[in-house]
């Protein structure tokens, strides 16, 4: 545990960034038409505003697990908090379309540096038990509604304060986190005297960000193309010579042997294809309310109201069930809800309407979601040894983005390829959804361990890298 800090900020300041960073993955997506008409953006390249952020973030967040394991997940955190004020600020203020796409870029990169540091830091102050189930309850409700009112914020800021709003907005919550962060972490020097993985960091970064990069441009050249399948192969090529340069590695950017965890393995396998529905969801029940039942942009935003208020509920549920139960019994639980409230929403008629299309299917899977939040970080940290939890936390964000990235890219060939109209498209994708859901159940059954036991582990995996950061 973190000495000398005071647990209820290190709380308070971890939940409020992981708010923003979630935030800023659906924020300016309402804004994109307000954002083309004042910067001239090209249609085609539009869409980088919303994919270079996650690119970067994606690309990465092993660099930054591992980096605040070894430099201090502190200063990391207070580093990347920084970064992503004045990134913001800069989006804030671009006069050209390649400004603004910079901006989202540096966002992306702060925001690797803060995610995992800011897990890494909840589960080590945190020790295993109620107090460290109600920290992953709170971080995870404030993660899931970060990115449900993304949706409104960007709605109402851009309808009633301008497009650069969604950027600005940004540095109040940044001011806030980082005053949480002075006060309640303490100051530590890092105690690891390992390098940094160079080699393994540069074919991790750029293997995941080729892997995302070429998922997302999907939109503009399909699975099939040259473009895609070269893009996907070099990534594929990389990330392999990672996994070597890994096994070979005195002080690897990632210890293989992690894996070996079924909490861990099983934790990133369930949160991939959770993450993969999810982030599906999101985006075509957003369409489906303003392309099909023609709702404004700010009344779509309060349309994702009640979600966030399920998935508090289900938090709270989960928080309650993790004292004295594993994670496993609600993954299980809260997938398999989730994928009936996705059934649900595939029902979508385009003579419905929000209380009889959105109302009732949101409130289930939300709470179905809210079940799966804290338990999967729990479970992803469970029996890992203090000097690598910034690198399991960012395995597991790492994960997240994967999933959704590729989860939203191939469902979106569903729905583009279904004959029918476009409601029967997002009807077919949210099916598919509902499928993976299933998955994500059968894997919490079949690789999670029944109980909470944690293995003794090798006393090499034990060695400390300075909690005090």
């Amino acid at each position: 545990m973190y000495k000398n800090s005071r647990p209820g900020l290190v709380l308070a300041a971890v939940s409020l960034a992981q708010f923003m960073v979630a935030l800023d993955m659906a924020v300016v997506n309402v804004a994109l038409p307000a954002i083309r008409t004042s910067l001239g953006f090209d249609p085609v390249d539009l869409s980088w505003v919303v994919h270079m952020y996650a690119l970067t973030f994606g690309g990465f967040l092993l660099l930054g697990g591992r980096a605040g394991d070894l430099y201090g997940r502190r200063r990391l955190f207070l580093l990347g908090l920084a970064a992503f004020g004045l990134s913001s600020l800069l989006g804030g203020l671009a006069q050209a379309p390649w400004q603004l796409i910079t901006a989202r870029a540096l966002q992306g990169v702060a925001a690797a540096a803060v995610a995992p540091a800011a897990l890494a830091m909840l589960t080590t102050t945190f020790t295993e038990g109620a107090a460290r189930v109600r920290a992953l309850g709170v971080w995870s409700a404030v993660n899931a509604a970060g990115g449900a009112l993304g949706v409104l914020a960007g709605g109402l800021l851009t309808e009633y304060a301008g497009w650069r709003w969604v950027m600005l907005v940004n540095l109040p919550i940044v001011l806030g986190a980082l005053g949480l962060g002075v006060a309640g972490l303490p100051a530590g020097a890092p105690g690891s005297r390992d390098r940094l993985d160079v080699l393994g960091a540069v074919f991790a970064t750029s293997g995941t960000g080729l892997l995302v990069l070429g998922v997302v441009r999907t939109d503009q050249h399909g699975w099939g193309s040259a473009t895609t399948l070269g893009t996907l192969a070099l990534a594929v090529v990389l990330l392999a010579a990672f996994v070597l340069v890994e096994r070979r590695t005195e002080a690897p950017l990632v210890r293989l042997g992690l894996f070996r965890s079924r909490w861990v393995s099983g934790a990133n396998i369930f949160v991939f294809l959770a993450a993969a529905g999810q982030f599906a969801a999101f985006y075509f029940v957003s369409l489906y309310m303003q392309q099909v039942l023609g709702m404004s942009a700010a009344a779509t935003g309060a349309a994702f109201l009640p979600f966030s208020l399920g998935v508090i509920v289900g938090t709270v549920v989960a928080v309650r069930l993790g004292r004295n139960r594993s994670p496993r019994a609600s993954l299980i639980s809260g997938a398999l809800l989730a994928a009936a409230g996705m059934a649900w929403f595939s029902r979508i008629s385009p003579d419905g309407g929000f209380l009889a299309d959105v109302l009732g299917p949101s409130i289930v899977t939300s709470i179905g979601l809210g079940l799966c939040l804290a338990p999967v970080a729990a479970a992803a940290t469970t029996g890992v040894a203090p000097g690598e939890a910034g690198t399991a936390s960012g395995v597991l964000n790492s994960a997240r983005q994967l999933g959704g990235a590729i989860g939203l890219a191939s469902l979106a060939t569903v729905a583009a390829h279904n004959t029918g109209s476009v409601n029967d498209g997002y009807a077919s994708a949210l099916v598919a959804a509902a499928g993976l859901y299933v998955v994500a159940a059968v894997v919490a059954a079949a690789v999670l361990p029944r109980t909470k036991h944690v293995p003794a582990q090798s006393a090499a995996d034990l060695v400390p890298v300075a909690e005090t950061r």
